[in-house]
């Protein structure tokens, strides 16, 4: 087998729930969950008791009586997590975030500075530990995939290195399901041909795959499952799309109650665009319905933009087109994403300009909420709901 194992992959375990317990001691040991109307995280001891993200609170709660349940701090995440990224990042200069919670590392250039792999991320554990109070599972494999699954199978604060011989032996016999990109649509075709390992699939012909899951997902997951992958750890990777979404558990959401969260999620996704010098060229709305079925719906404007007013419009559009379906299915989780992002400097300004598109309104709103908090401005629609409408958003884990 050519090559060496030298990628790391470092998720951080049950991460917000895992802040929560860092910072209040009484809740170590305990199960707790992070998130009343909808479960964003829960802590290993919720977890098994049966409780999932995403999963109703009522449900929860039915499950795990004794929980202990917390509201979000997302400012606790975001500032642990730049502490362990700078963790990373002081490790090696090769990291590529994935998400707030994990990342890969090239570590293959530092054996004669910092010893093996294997020693490489013993050490990270340990810094992450000592100096961001939480714990880290770390996958160390010869690619990205294999490393991803690694560190999955290593949880919770684990460490697992699958040296280049031993491969298939680890790979091979593991549920289809840890292939990176089989969610429950997938896997549930996969089954009915009674398809439920890795093995399983890579025993079938490339083309057979393709027929079966369709050509591009067919042809991914199928070079997986015979260990073939050969995207390098991309520091320089500058992200070509922005997005959140919100898990909404099981109750029937209203037209209006929908309306209320895709503003939310586009009024902080824009202002992410405009603090970044970034333009949207495409809109992509996100959707999981009660059977937690995925689709997804896009929408490209003629010239890319930064304006919440566009934005929200496109955005609006394919949520109004979806409607029917999601009364008839259900919804469990609504997302949006900008793609095909490019940089301000870069788009030739059409003449005459024209600051009636609201881009002079954007400014003022984003001035405010800089000096004043994210709060401090909001749409009257968004007055008087329901508490759980303003939770959160979750970014998006690529």
């Amino acid at each position: 087998m050519r090559g060496e194992a030298t990628v790391l992959h470092a998720d951080l375990d049950a991460f917000y729930a895992s802040v929560e317990q860092r910072d209040a001691p009484a809740l170590r040991g305990r199960p707790v969950i992070v998130g009343g109307g909808v479960v964003l995280a829960a802590s290993y001891e919720a977890k098994a008791r049966g409780v999932r993200t995403a999963m109703g609170g009522r449900q929860a709660r039915e499950l795990c009586p004794d929980a202990v349940v917390v509201p979000p701090r997302m400012e606790a995440y975001s500032e642990a997590s730049r502490a362990v990224f700078a963790i990373f990042r002081d490790t090696t200069p090769l990291v590529e975030g994935l998400s707030i919670d994990e990342a890969f590392l090239e570590v293959g250039g530092l054996r004669r500075l910092a010893g093996t792999p294997e020693q490489v991320a013993v050490r990270l554990r340990e810094r992450v530990l000592a100096e961001a109070g939480l714990a880290i599972s770390v996958g160390v494999a010869r690619t990205k995939f294999l490393a991803k699954v690694a560190s999955a199978v290593s949880k919770p604060n684990g460490l697992l290195v699958v040296e280049p011989e031993r491969e298939q032996e680890f790979l091979l016999p593991l549920p289809v399901e840890r292939l990176w990109g089989v969610g429950a649509v997938t896997a549930e075709k996969l089954h009915r041909l009674g398809i439920r390992t890795v093995g399983q699939l890579a025993e079938l012909e490339e083309a057979t795959a393709e027929r079966i899951l369709g050509r591009a997902t067919g042809a991914h997951l199928h070079a997986l499952a015979r260990l073939r992958d050969p995207r390098p750890v991309d520091s320089t990777r500058r992200r070509s799309s922005i997005g959140s979404q919100r898990a909404l558990g099981n109750r029937a959401r209203s037209p209006d109650e929908l309306d209320v969260i895709l503003t939310q999620i586009i009024d902080r996704l824009a202002r992410r665009l405009r603090d970044g010098d970034r333009l949207c060229r495409t809109v992509v709305l996100r959707l999981r319905f009660g059977d937690y079925e995925k689709a997804t719906r896009s929408r490209t404007v003629r010239i890319p933009t930064d304006s919440t007013a566009v934005l929200l419009a496109s955005a609006r559009d394919l949520l109004t087109a979806a409607h029917p379906e999601i009364a008839a299915r259900g919804i469990t989780l609504l997302g949006i994403s900008f793609s095909h992002l490019t940089r301000s400097d870069t788009l030739q300004p059409e003449l005459p300009i024209d600051w009636s598109d609201g881009a002079r309104l954007d400014s003022v709103l984003d001035a405010v909420r800089t000096r004043f908090g994210a709060a401090s401005v909001s749409r009257a629609t968004h007055l008087d709901r329901d508490p759980g409408l303003s939770a959160p958003l979750l970014p998006e884990h690529e």
